[in-house]
């Protein structure tokens, strides 16, 4: 699916517009826009079921839209698929990992999928950062929820992106690793890193949010997130009372 984006910003990471999909007969999305710059932390809210994870799988390429153009990095089309997979770190709600490898073997595994040098002391530095090197060697199948989530983490930031998506990144961590999550984020982002995190949780969410929306109907309809936090919150209450949640 090739698209022209006129007038594109050179610093815009991301442009979707008109994005629709459905299963079945259920509408999932119904003509949604939105569009990141570099260096955004945009956290999306929203309710169980509403789309966020449908929205999130087609921004990583891994979902194609029903209808509606999307442009990674200026560049767009199933002829730069690969060449935007390689700039895109995406965390699933579900780990991806391999339970009868350690954690060091499954961050080799992808290590090599991504041709990274001196992979040996990226992956010490990424499992030190999720403070997982003192588990480096232990079966993951051994491992707890929370750390199946911080190891992958880890396997999404190991090749450097330059936009990383996040599906429910606070599920099954304690209040500490979602803390050590908050604070990864935005020292990331200070090093340039862009955000693009899914989210039911408005606490934590808010804590980093540069940009944000909610998710409802289908669409974004919420995005004035920065200039009244509590009236956002309020919003959101009130959107999700709405939707009967």
């Amino acid at each position: 699916m090739t698209s022209n984006f006129a007038g594109l910003m050179a610093d815009s990471i991301l442009k979707a517009k008109g994005i629709r999909k459905s299963f079945g007969k259920k509408n999932v999305l119904n003509g949604l826009d939105i569009e990141l710059q570099k260096g955004d932390v945009y956290v999306l809210f929203g309710s169980n079921g509403v789309g966020k994870t449908t929205l999130v799988k087609i921004l990583a390429t891994l979902t194609e839209q029903d209808k509606g153009d999307i442009s990674h990095f200026g560049m767009s089309g199933e002829e730069h698929t690969r060449d935007i997979r390689r700039k895109i770190g995406f965390m699933s709600h579900e780990p991806y990992l391999y339970r009868d490898l350690t954690a060091w073997e499954n961050l080799a595994f992808f290590a090599d999928l991504y041709s990274i040098e001196n992979k040996e002391k990226k992956i010490e530095e990424m499992l030190k950062m999720v403070e997982l090197y003192h588990r480096s060697f232990d079966r993951v199948g051994s491992f707890s929820r929370g750390m199946k989530q911080r190891l992958a983490l880890a396997r999404t930031l190991l090749h450097s992106p330059e936009l990383i998506l996040l599906d429910e990144p606070y599920s099954g961590l304690d209040l500490n690793a979602q803390n050590m999550l908050n604070g990864l984020i935005k020292k990331m982002n200070g090093q340039g890193a862009t955000f693009f995190i899914i989210t039911h949780d408005i606490e934590k969410g808010m804590e980093i949010a540069s940009r944000g929306g909610v998710l409802s109907k289908g669409r974004i309809i919420d995005e004035d997130i920065g200039k009244e936090p509590e009236a956002f919150k309020s919003r959101y209450k009130e959107i999700l009372g709405g939707e009967g949640n």
